[in-house]
């Protein structure tokens, strides 16, 4: 028993002796492989940006000439030439060019830099002009969504029959097509200055703006979560309520407060042209009535506060019904 304990020492000795050899051998070898992984990942990485632009450094060039970026500059560049040579070959008349334009960029900056009242209108005028350009954005916008909504869940291919989706989406597509101001003359003609008719421009042209950015929304939902619901006997309201809305709530909210955005710039540009006073018709009356520089500044200021609220109640909404959910 003696013998053999020992003839087993003496193996177990030895056989840690060649695995202590062998791990010697490999560590030797490792170290070797570790001192040429650099290269060896260099020239790898080489290989692999083979189709990669480098510079004479060795540092991979970002900014890489393709045909997008050639034809991109060569657009800008041919637009530029057309631009100088336009303002360059112009029949100015007998108005000297520069001197026009140091006493334009003079004049907006008396605007922007003295705006006030010349006795024209009051404080309390203007202020009810904006509110009233505010209250025609608000009514258009809150209308517009509401049929939008309808109408963009008519329009989505995936909650609608490809028939009614592609006539839908097409009727929105002329109706966009037709600027807002030209929207509002055609209502003017139809039913007369006033509100009316700007009501009913503003409220064609967001319908068809909403539609298309309700639709294309809504066509994003998954569709296993769409078909889930349907397995399961859903009705098709049912499927807006518990799969499509709860998903896009926060794009629809989006897209609604830049409308309102939008709408409120084209109720202050149509308050003249319609008819339907505000403090579009104001600025109409200060800027080719009145000729008053510093009464359109003022004006023009409180409109960059009004699009400066409205932005930061945008995002603070937004931002609450995210944290919420």
């Amino acid at each position: 028993m003696t013998r053999k304990a020992e003839a087993g020492a003496a193996h177990v000795v030895s056989g840690a002796g060649s695995v202590s050899g062998a791990c010697a051998t490999l560590g030797a070898g490792g170290a070797r492989d570790v001192r040429a992984a650099p290269s060896a990942r260099t020239a790898s990485g080489t290989g692999v940006a083979s189709g990669a632009r480098m510079t004479p450094s060795g540092k991979l060039r970002v900014h890489v000439a393709n045909a997008s970026n050639v034809a991109l500059w060569l657009v800008i560049g041919v637009l530029a030439v057309l631009t100088v040579g336009t303002m360059a070959t112009m029949d100015y008349g007998k108005v000297a060019f520069f001197d026009a334009l140091a006493e334009a960029c003079a004049d907006f900056a008396d605007m922007m830099l003295t705006p006030g009242l010349s006795g024209h209108f009051t404080l309390v005028d203007v202020v009810v002009g904006l509110f009233v350009s505010l209250a025609l954005a608000l009514l258009t916008t809150f209308i517009g969504a509401a049929i939008a909504f309808v109408l963009g869940l008519l329009a989505a291919s995936n909650l609608s029959s490809r028939a009614a989706s592609n006539v839908i989406k097409a009727f929105m597509s002329v109706a966009r097509a037709v600027p807002t101001i030209l929207w509002v003359m055609v209502f003017a003609v139809a039913i007369g200055l006033g509100a009316e008719a700007a009501v009913a421009g503003l409220l064609f042209h967001s319908v068809a703006y909403l539609v298309k950015a309700y639709s294309e929304s809504f066509e994003e939902v998954d569709a296993g979560v769409v078909e889930a619901l349907r397995a399961t006997g859903a009705t098709w309201w049912q499927v807006v309520a518990r799969g499509v809305v709860p998903e896009k709530v926060n794009e629809m909210l989006s897209w609604t407060f830049i409308r309102f955005e939008i709408n409120f710039v084209n109720a202050v540009a149509v308050g003249a042209v319609a008819g339907a006073g505000g403090i579009g018709y104001q600025l109409f009356l200060a800027g080719s009535f009145y000729y008053d520089i510093h009464e359109v500044g003022l004006i023009v200021y409180l409109c960059l506060a009004v699009a400066v609220v409205l932005e930061v109640v945008a995002t603070r909404l937004r931002k609450r019904y995210v944290v919420q959910r």
